[in-house]
């Protein structure tokens, strides 16, 4: 399921977040890519270490923790750190699928990346190219997101980052494993969930609510890993 989240961050927030990320020091992004990925990869990346990506990504996550939408469709259970990247005229990064396991930076933890998530700092209007294209079940979809507005999608997804021609994208990229391994379970549990808040929500006192929401957990109940 490839799902777009507006205003994770507010535009005084992505405003504010662009002015320290234009300021950073940016590093090749290559140096982070593996053997297969460095092929295709022409970017730039922020040092995960760098404060100001450890400050922005710390004000992301706990933006997505207060979140219903995207609590409601990825059901997380870890998230790595956001790490931040741009590109420039004639940067892109061609068709990759992200990798399967990666480690959380400073610890013994890892996760499988289950759901892979891009937030962008850059305005469309910005910036030519630059697209990021996501092969999914209804074919191929192009996104290109106001700033402060994230898309989440299917880390098995093939997806490419199309060549910027004018102006730079900024942006912040990340994965997290989600207690529901499986896509189409996680977006069945998302859609009820949607279903029944909806129903709350024109009626409240409606007798079905508790049968639904017994439902709803239940699945959870037996699809989710911890």
């Amino acid at each position: 399921m490839l799902l777009c989240i507006p205003h994770v961050l507010s535009p005084e927030q992505a405003a504010q977040a662009r002015q320290h990320l234009d300021g950073a020091s940016w590093i090749n992004g290559s140096a982070t890519a593996g053997h297969l990925a460095a092929r295709v990869k022409n970017n730039e990346q922020l040092d995960p270490a760098n404060p100001v990506a450890r400050e922005i990504g710390g004000m992301i996550l706990q933006a997505l923790s207060q979140n219903p939408l995207f609590l409601s469709a990825a059901l997380p259970l870890r998230i790595l750190p956001p790490m931040f990247n741009r590109y420039g005229p004639g940067q892109t990064y061609g068709f990759h699928i992200d990798g399967s396991i990666r480690n959380i930076p400073g610890t013994p933890v890892r996760i499988r990346t289950d759901l892979s998530c891009t937030l962008f700092f850059s305005e469309p209007e910005e910036y030519d190219g630059g697209e990021l294209q996501i092969d999914d079940t209804y074919g191929r979809q192009s996104v290109k997101l106001p700033a402060g507005h994230m898309v989440l999608y299917p880390s098995t997804s093939l997806h490419q980052v199309t060549p910027v021609t004018r102006g730079t994208r900024t942006s912040a990229f990340f994965w997290l494993q989600s207690m529901i391994r499986e896509d189409t379970e996680r977006a069945l549990l998302y859609h009820l969930d949607t279903a029944l808040q909806a129903l709350i929500a024109d009626h409240p006192e409606h007798r079905s609510i508790t049968a639904l929401t017994g439902t709803y957990h239940n699945l959870l109940r037996h699809w989710a890993e911890m």
